[in-house]
């Protein structure tokens, strides 16, 4: 059927829709061009723009968004931190007062967080430094004198560090002292003068007495074989603590 344009559907022949020229509101897309509008090749010369959502992005149409939480006082951020601290491991008083200066926490509301932790507990400093003794005296094998630094440091006061070293005696010091050079000694290799002052050195690090620390040695030694025994023999540990001693 010539001078008929159409498709072959299923029903028979239909007209197809007339074309359209170009730029007009059959071919724009939702939200394309006004009638005010120009378009500069295939570019408009202004689009609308949407916020996500679907709001219109145009002054005065912006979706206002708060954050619906009020803020957190400085208290509770506080107790927060300090929470947190304490989550990790047990803390005295004055490390927890350096970590709250660090997050600019005001001195008022550190002493009244610390004091109101003082009051039920939470923070404890004699506990904390026996409890301290304790584990790093039978983990580590450190030596009063190691462990009174240590609490030093971690802001323990002197009395209640003291109290705390009490509960090891010299003869708890000597065993354990003891117990550290018999475990070093079973890989310890060199000649006895060598091993002797490895593990003399190994001791002090530990902060043991010269006297303890040689006498452990030189006991140690003489159980281990002959020729330690020979070299231990030779050995006057008081005179060497003593020696040590003028020498500090």
């Amino acid at each position: 059927m010539t001078g008929r344009r159409g498709a072959r559907s299923g029903r028979g022949w239909d007209a197809l829709p007339p074309r359209t020229t170009r730029g007009s509101a059959a071919e724009q897309p939702p939200g394309g061009l006004d009638g005010d509008e120009t378009e500069r090749g295939n570019v408009p010369a202004r689009r609308r723009r949407a916020s996500p959502g679907g709001y219109s992005a145009t002054p005065g149409a912006r979706e206002q968004r708060g954050s619906g939480a009020s803020e957190q006082s400085e208290s509770e951020r506080a107790r927060e931190i300090c929470l947190r601290q304490l989550a990790v491991r047990p803390r005295t008083r004055s490390e927890l007062t350096k970590v709250l200066a660090r997050k600019e926490i005001s001195a008022e509301v550190i002493a009244e967080v610390l004091d109101r932790y003082d009051e039920v507990g939470i923070i404890d400093d004699a506990a904390f430094a026996r409890a301290w003794v304790s584990s790093r005296h039978q983990g580590r094998g450190l030596a009063k004198r190691a462990l009174a630094n240590e609490l030093r440091q971690r802001g323990v006061d002197a009395e209640v560090a003291s109290e705390a070293l009490e509960t090891l005696d010299d003869d708890d010091e000597a065993a354990t002292a003891r117990a550290l050079v018999d475990r070093k000694l079973r890989t310890a290799t060199g000649p006895p003068e060598a091993v002797f002052r490895r593990l003399v050195g190994m001791l002090a690090r530990k902060g043991y007495p010269a006297g303890v620390a040689f006498r452990a040695v030189k006991d140690a030694l003489v159980a281990r074989d002959a020729e330690a025994a020979e070299f231990a023999d030779q050995i006057d540990a008081d005179a060497l603590a003593d020696e040590t001693s003028g020498l500090g």
